[in-house]
């Protein structure tokens, strides 16, 4: 399987540069998959396809504000965190990379420094910070770690409040990810509210988002690629109540890859397993999903392994009739684009 068979051409002004004023007001694509058929929504239509007894699993993870620009002899240097190692030791990914060299001292704002211990592959560099608590330090200093294609003056701060707001769901609680489950981004309190009144169980695991996500194909064949690590965690009330309704043949929708990733990874034979872990599963077309029966998820770049994921659940040949439909009708693409709901 080619690499090649999931591009597509999309113009540049379908890719969403803001959030629309309201998050329910995405628009959102039905595929059916057993029909082929799609038919056009907008998100706040979204409680119109859940019934009593369903269960929708969300992901919870809270994006931090990871990316920062330090300085190095008057010259910026732009940091994304990606992990802390210990208290006060972060990895991170710089660019222009080759300023920064081990032992040299950069100067962040609010008071902060850091010295470059180590380093890494593909512009990865260990910094040792002297105000070890760093999030707290991020919260006052960084902006959110928006996706390349989103443009964005550097350090702008009220572009900084707004993305601080729209890019991180309504329900985010678990701190750690450094991008957002975009599917998730289209709820609100209300639409929530809609869903629980027409009896489905909400759920919600972790995913700390990180480098996989978005790790481009750099192979050939599909098959040739391996994703990097990323760490979950699902409790066990949670397992238990998926795992009854798997029994008892009720749906389960996923709000987004990083739930389909996280639960697929953690079936069993004898269902979902509760716990902590850590996931580099890699699913493309030919796989069987053992849990998710429903998915609500963003468009995705093209040669992407969320594109791959996608077309694994819905069909190569369906996805590719859907994403030329939201070309020809103008959909919203990435992040804080518009949506689309598998049946």
């Amino acid at each position: 399987m080619l690499v090649s068979d999931f591009d597509y051409h999309l113009p540049p002004e379908l890719i969403a540069q803001r959030p629309l004023p309201h998050r329910d007001d995405s628009r959102m694509m039905i595929v059916f998959r057993r029909e082929g058929k799609i038919l056009h929504a907008r998100f706040k239509e979204f409680p119109a396809h859940i019934s009593l007894g369903d269960v929708l699993i969300l992901n919870n993870t809270r994006v931090i504000p990871a990316k920062v620009w330090g300085q190095k002899d008057g010259q910026d240097i732009e940091f994304l965190l990606l992990k802390e190692k210990k208290k006060g030791i972060w990895e991170t990914l710089c660019r222009p990379a080759k300023r920064a060299k081990v032992g040299d001292s950069i100067t962040f704002p609010a008071g902060q420094r850091g010295k470059i211990i180590e380093i890494g592959t593909e512009g990865k560099r260990t910094l040792s910070f002297t105000k070890p608590d760093v999030i707290a330090w991020l919260n006052k200093a960084g902006f959110p770690p928006l996706p390349p294609y989103i443009k964005r003056p550097k350090q702008t701060p009220d572009l900084r409040e707004m993305d601080l707001e729209r890019y991180q769901t309504v329900f985010a609680k678990k701190c750690g990810a450094i991008a957002a489950p975009t599917a998730g981004l289209h709820f609100t309190p209300s639409v929530l509210s809609e869903i629980h009144k027409k009896g489905a169980e909400t759920l919600s695991i972790t995913l700390q988002v990180g480098l996989a996500t978005f790790q481009p194909v750099r192979i050939e064949r599909v098959e040739d690629h391996k994703m990097l690590e990323e760490t979950y965690s699902i409790g066990r009330t949670v397992a238990e109540s998926i795992n009854r309704a798997k029994q008892e043949s009720r749906p389960v929708m996923a709000v987004g890859t990083t739930v389909v990733r996280t639960l697929e990874s953690a079936w069993e034979e004898e269902g979902v397993r509760a716990g902590k872990g850590a996931t580099s599963l890699f699913i493309y077309p030919g796989r069987e999903f053992k849990v998710v029966d429903r998915l609500l998820t963003n468009f995705h770049l093209p040669k992407s392994t969320l594109l791959m994921m996608v077309a694994a659940f819905a069909g190569t040949d369906l996805i590719r009739e859907a994403y030329q439909e939201a070309v020809r009708e103008k959909y919203r693409f990435y992040s804080y684009g518009d949506c689309m709901l598998i049946l």
